[in-house]
């Protein structure tokens, strides 16, 4: 591993004679002492030419170039571009550049394209994009927002187009610290006016009108005076004139875009362009926004407007130090679709890595002489194999870039390339913890160049193959860090002696919150490597005398092998951590917890058995630490001996202790001498926190607490994958021989350490061969049908079985009762140690051999039933346990002769019990089949008869099988085949064959003709009822009987049925007969006298399809009442000519008409409908013959009824009506 490598590394020499006394500045093309602008200044114009020259043109920038020149150039959608880089990238730097480039600023007689483009050397892309944007006149108006929005509250609506519109306005020559006036002098500009109104202002006030502005209040009557004259206005009339201006100023994002606008065409109209542009460099717009997504979407709305209005002439190019999604932060659903606008204006995106931070610095500050290039090359031959262990960082920790290859280490030296990318972390995760002074917690007045410059400087003097520290780099931002965060850094080095502690507290401050760098002894040697020519391992040494100190002073704490630094705060509370007390009984049962919670984890211990160890049972045990019980003492246990039990290191005692303790598993930890003490301090945090996190008032201490508690997240697991490494190397005991066992996995030793222990522990184990149980086994041995499933030979009894069946006649023989639970709390202790489900599988297969039974309350319980009761715990103190009684051959061959002769088939079974529960199922199924039929009682009456035998054989399936094979006497069994015979067979039969069907269909023929038996003869009807109530139905021939009457009534009723169509249909003819003799019917043509004719078709259909006769009755009723007057009546209507229609009459007359004569004209122009002739039918039966005598007896009275009846029709004619025969 990389950590033995530093740990056991010799001293390294640097071979390189040359090289000696030769002062490490000297190797630098230019001085490293010379004045170099660290941070650019969007507002500083006094070094444009240096800044300049001075910029270093990386890859990275290059391939940025490219991209924003491609899209500057052949403008589409999107005119922003969003600059990202987190500090010192020169995202600044580079912002300042593009506007200098793109309005192409005369610097000392010389253009800023001239200065700049011989740094793009032969790429000829770059140099082609940059020359076609410069060719493009613009003005650049670049400002740090944060300067310029001083004054105006971001919590203003539109506080980013203010500052918007204030730098545009004082671009333009006017006031933009206050808008109002701004937009005055705008006003007067527009009238040609402004510089009058200027003139006149100075002569009258005395001053410049750019300095009286300032004291606009104070000069009120100079200002109207002058915009009097400048205007020809009254003066009375122009007092107040920018209180007016103020009161009604307002400019909307559209009102700024349009004047942005304006002046683009201003441009282009005074100066005879073809094209203009105005482009916004606003520096830091990230940490302006800050999270605030209203002010982000303002810029978006901003940025949106200018290319609307300006048709892209107008671009914004802003600095940020992440990218848009992680300075806009969390959003909701809108925000969000709002945010996907924003990327979408800012579509042209340019980000900074540390990698181009790097090259800028090697570049700018790094560059060797030709000489001091050489003596380094010498010193890369002699130390590259070592480059690996020197500087690669190991624990687990972040990755950095190594050198890789003789260019970058010349390039790099004397710094390491992980310095620039973790220097830039650690800076970047400081300002996320609020560690520096000024308004956004940034670095301020310091830069990435320039800290890597001082610490240049620093070394200067330092002899070639000496390395930066990174400590040096504290010294960089120290003073651009608040006091409370490095007071730490401030004590040690008033109060500390060794000067070299301090160096590493310097380096752990830096490192502090870098996220994935751990800062282990091992790291902190990468960081604090001086010089190739230093013993790794004497640094080593001096790091760890460092840390020692600094962790007894408090200035860090240790978290397992981790160091980290601590805060003016974080020190006061870790001291009082330090001084909390914790028993030592908690200490010990958080190790204890840890060791058997945590790295053993199991309450059991699996027992492996069988080939693949798949197989076996789990065994409970005790738990101990250093010989004391926690929780409930078992058979066998774990004895955990800690480094710190008195006779820890007595190998000894600890074998004799081991023998005399035969039944416990010692597992004696190696040496470790922190491990107590980081328990302690563990329990000691954690008890702290707990008390101290809920009523912390400060937020300071609050946040404190709550790092506390997380790195005592840290320090559990570190401590857990401690113990585990120890118990993976502690020495296993088993009745005083240490058990060899090669892995170091921890659970996997103390598995195989217990299987070592059981096995001698539990002798008759073996007995169990290998096999495994589960309870699941005990009814799938129970249950016959799977009973071939568990063995072949059930019969034989294993050496398991033996076992138990002694124990069990032995209690029998001595009058001892025995339990399940009895025989359970036997078996599963010594010598045995049986599972639970192993004894009760033993013993289910006793009781399928026939060899004990269970009984509870006196029964005995068989198949599921003992299934369910043997797992039941609560039932097993009252099971008891029998030896099974012996049969005789003779009673087995008496039960299956009994079998035979009852159910008609041979017993599959020939042993005792066996044949005896096969009775008992054979009753069982017999009893389903008659309860299944007594329960269709209702609709076959006569199974009534079987309730006797039912109640019988329910008795005989709940006796025992001993019963069948004892008791069953020659009278019970005539007794049953006699019900058997006369009752079970017949109905079976009966229920089995053809004469259930002829029952069936009796039965439901009386129900479907019903209605029908009121035409015919009912006694065959009465007949056959009472003999389907007959009980004795399915005896003899009585059902044969049934079916003769049956046929005979069928034909009976199909007789009436018939005769009943016949009557109906003959009426229906001659009525329909009638009418067609009828001079109408006839004077139709064919298709109506069809139609005419259709409905009694359809109606002798129906009644041939009808089984009802009184139905057929009324159908033929209905239509002689009903169907027959109206299918008159409708020939009558067929048979009937319609009139002509009248023509229309319409009016041409188109004067004044009033709505009545409208309605008359419209009422000429409709066709009137002729009325049908309508008669009124009636028929002959329905007409009331006045005669006064009950009936007729002679030619008399004929005469009188005839002359009677004929006045009667008579009278109904003379009524219009119309009456059928």
């Amino acid at each position: 591993m990389m950590t033995n490598t530093i740990e056991h590394s010799t001293f390294i020499t640097v071979k390189h004679n040359e090289t000696d006394m030769t002062a490490l500045k000297t190797i630098f093309q230019k001085p490293v002492n010379r004045p170099i602008e660290g941070v650019i200044k969007a507002d500083d114009e006094a070094s444009l030419r240096l800044e300049l020259e001075e910029y270093v043109l990386t890859d990275e920038v290059e391939s940025r170039l490219i991209s924003f020149f491609d899209a500057y150039n052949d403008y589409q959608v999107a005119n922003g571009v969003w600059l990202s880089g987190f500090f010192g990238s020169g995202k600044s730097h580079l912002l300042k550049m593009l506007a200098l480039l793109l309005e192409n600023r005369q610097i000392d007689n010389k253009s800023a394209l001239e200065l700049f483009l011989p740094k793009c050397g032969d790429n000829d892309v770059l140099s082609s994009g940059i020359t076609n944007a410069v060719a493009i006149p613009s003005k650049s108006i670049l400002f740090n927002i944060d300067q310029k929005a001083d004054v105006i509250s971001k919590t203003q609506v539109d506080a980013l187009l203010a500052v918007f519109v204030k730098v545009f306005d004082e671009m333009c020559g006017y006031y933009g610290k206050q808008g109002h006036i701004a937009q005055f002098e705008r006003d007067l500009d527009s009238r040609k006016l402004y510089g009058s109104f200027k003139e006149a202002y100075e002569s009258i006030a005395n001053k410049s009108w750019e300095k009286g502005r300032e004291q606009a209040i104070l000069e009120a009557k100079n200002i109207a005076q002058a915009y009097s004259q400048a205007t020809g206005e009254d003066q009375a009339l122009a007092m107040g004139i920018l209180d007016k201006y103020r009161s009604q100023y307002h400019v909307s994002i559209e009102d700024f875009a349009s004047q942005v606008d304006d002046y683009i065409e201003r441009q282009i109209k005074e100066n005879s362009y073809t094209e203009f542009r105005l482009n916004f460099f606003v520096d830091e717009v990230g940490q302006y926004i800050a999270e605030n997504v209203k002010l982000m979407t303002n810029l978006q709305t901003i940025a949106e407007s200018l290319a609307t209005k300006s048709r892209g002439r107008s671009w914004i190019i802003v600095t940020a130090q992440e990218d848009m999604g992680t300075v806009v932060g969390e959003m909701g659903k809108q925000q969000s679709n709002d945010f996907s606008k924003i990327q979408a204006r800012f579509a042209n995106r340019m980000k900074l890595t540390s990698a181009n931070v790097a090259e800028v610095i090697q570049k700018r500050l790094l560059v060797k002489t030709d000489e001091g290039a050489q003596l380094l090359s010498g010193i890369y031959d002699n130390q590259s194999n070592n480059f690996k262990t020197l500087f690669d960082f190991a624990d687990g920790s972040q990755t950095y870039r190594n050198f890789k290859d003789k260019e970058h280490f010349i390039n790099s030296y004397p710094f390491i390339p992980y310095q620039f990318s973790l220097f830039q972390s650690a800076i970047a995760d400081l300002s996320l913890h609020n560690a520096f002074e000024g308004k956004h917690s940034s670095v301020g007045e310091r830069s990435m160049l320039g800290v890597f410059q001082q610490v240049a400087i620093k070394v200067g003097d330092h002899d070639i193959g000496q390395l930066a520290t990174f400590d040096l780099m504290f010294e960089g931002i120290r003073t651009a860090l608040k006091s409370n965060i490095q007071r730490a850094v401030i004590n040690a080095e008033t109060h500390l002696d060794n000067k070299f502690a301090v160096q590493v507290l310097k380096a752990l401050f830096l490192v502090k919150y870098v996220d994935g760098f751990k800062s282990t002894i091992r790291n902190i040697c990468v960081l604090m490597l001086s010089s190739f020519g230093e013993d790794v391992a004497v640094l080593r040494q001096r790091v760890e005398e460092a840390l020692n100190l600094l962790e007894d002073e408090t200035y860090v704490q240790r978290t397992g092998d981790m160091y980290e630094y601590l805060t003016d705060e974080e020190k006061d509370i870790e001291e009082e951590i330090k001084n909390t007390e914790v028993e030592a009984a908690d200490v010990a049962t958080e190790l204890e917890s840890i060791i058997f919670d945590q790295v053993i984890k199991n309450r059991k211990i699996r027992y492996s058995s069988g080939a693949s160890g798949s197989q076996g049972q789990d065994y409970s045990f005790s738990r101990k630490l250093d010989d004391k019980l926690y929780g409930r003492e078992y058979e066998i246990g774990i004895n955990v001996i800690s480094p710190f039990y008195e006779h820890a290191e007595n190998e000894e005692m600890m074998s004799n202790k081991s023998n005399f303790s035969s039944d416990e598993l010692f597992v004696i930890l190696p040496a470790d001498s922190r491990l107590m003490s980081d328990i302690t301090m563990y329990k000691r945090t954690e008890k702290y926190v707990r008390q101290n996190y809920s009523i912390a008032q400060q937020e300071t201490v609050k946040r404190i607490l709550g790092e506390k508690g997380q790195q005592n997240t840290k320090r559990q697991a570190e401590l857990l994958q401690r113990i585990k490494i120890l118990m993976g190397q502690a020495k296993l005991l088993v009745a005083g021989t240490e058990i060899n066992i090669s892995s170091e996995d921890a659970q996997l030793r103390i598995e195989k350490g217990f299987n070592e222990l059981v096995s001698r522990a539990y002798p008759h184990l073996r007995m169990l061969r290998d096999a495994s149980y589960t309870e699941a086994d005990v009814a799938k041995i129970l249950d016959s049908t799977q009973q071939d499933m568990l063995g072949a030979d059930m019969a034989a009894l294993a050496e398991p079985e033996r076992d138990v069946l002694s124990f069990i006649q032995r209690n029998a023989s001595a009058a001892i009762r025995t339990t399940v639970k009895g025989l359970l709390e036997q078996f599963e202790k010594k010598p045995y140690g049986w599972s639970y489900a192993a004894v009760l599988s033993t013993l289910a297969k006793l009781c399928v051999n026939g060899k004990v039974e269970v009984r509870l309350d006196g029964s005995i319980l068989e198949d599921s039933e003992l299934a369910r009761a043997l797992v039941n715990s609560q039932r097993q103190s009252n099971l008891v346990l029998e030896p099974q009684v012996e049969f005789s051959s003779s009673q087995v061959r008496h039960l299956k002769e009994f079998y035979e002769d009852f159910f008609a088939k041979p017993a599959s079974n020939n042993e005792a019990k066996a044949l005896g529960n096969e009775t008992i199922d054979a009753f069982k199924e017999m009893l389903q089949d008659l309860e299944g039929w007594y329960a269709q009682s209702a609709r076959y009456p006569f199974l009534s008869a079987l309730d006797p035998a039912i109640q019988q054989i329910k008795k005989l399936s709940k006796s025992s099988y001993a019963w069948f094979l004892t008791d069953l006497n020659e009278d019970i069994e005539d007794e049953l085949l006699k019900i058997k015979e006369q009752l079970i067979d017949p109905i079976y039969n009966f229920m089995n064959g053809s004469q259930r069907e002829i029952y069936d269909n009796t039965q439901n023929f009386l129900k479907d003709q019903s209605a029908n038996f009121d035409y015919i003869e009912r006694e065959q009807v009465r007949v056959l009822e009472a003999s389907l109530n007959d009980t004795s139905i399915y005896k003899g021939s009585k059902i044969q009987q049934v079916k003769v009457l049956l046929g005979s009534l069928k034909d009976k009723v199909n007789d009436a049925l018939q005769e009943a169509r016949s009557q109906s249909i003959e009426a229906l003819k001659q009525m329909q007969s009638r009418m067609q003799e009828m001079d109408e019917y006839k004077k139709l043509p064919d298709i109506r006298q069809a139609e005419l004719d259709a409905p009694y078709t359809q109606l002798i259909d129906k009644v041939n399809e009808e089984k009802l006769i009184a139905v057929i009755n009324d159908r033929l009723r209905y239509f002689e009442d009903k169907g027959y007057a109206t299918l008159l009546q409708k020939m009558v209507v067929m048979a009937t000519p319609k009139p002509p229609p009248t023509p229309a009459k319409v009016s041409t007359n188109n004067g004044d008409k009033s709505d009545k004569d409208q309605s008359q004209v419209s009422a000429l122009s409709e066709p009137k409908q002729v009325s049908e002739p309508k008669n009124e039918y009636i028929n002959s039966n329905k007409i009331r013959v006045d005669y006064d005598r009950a009936w007729i007896e002679n030619e008399t009275d004929v005469e009188r009824y005839l002359e009677a009846m004929s006045e009667a029709l008579l009278s109904e004619i003379r009524k219009g009506k119309r009456i059928y025969i």
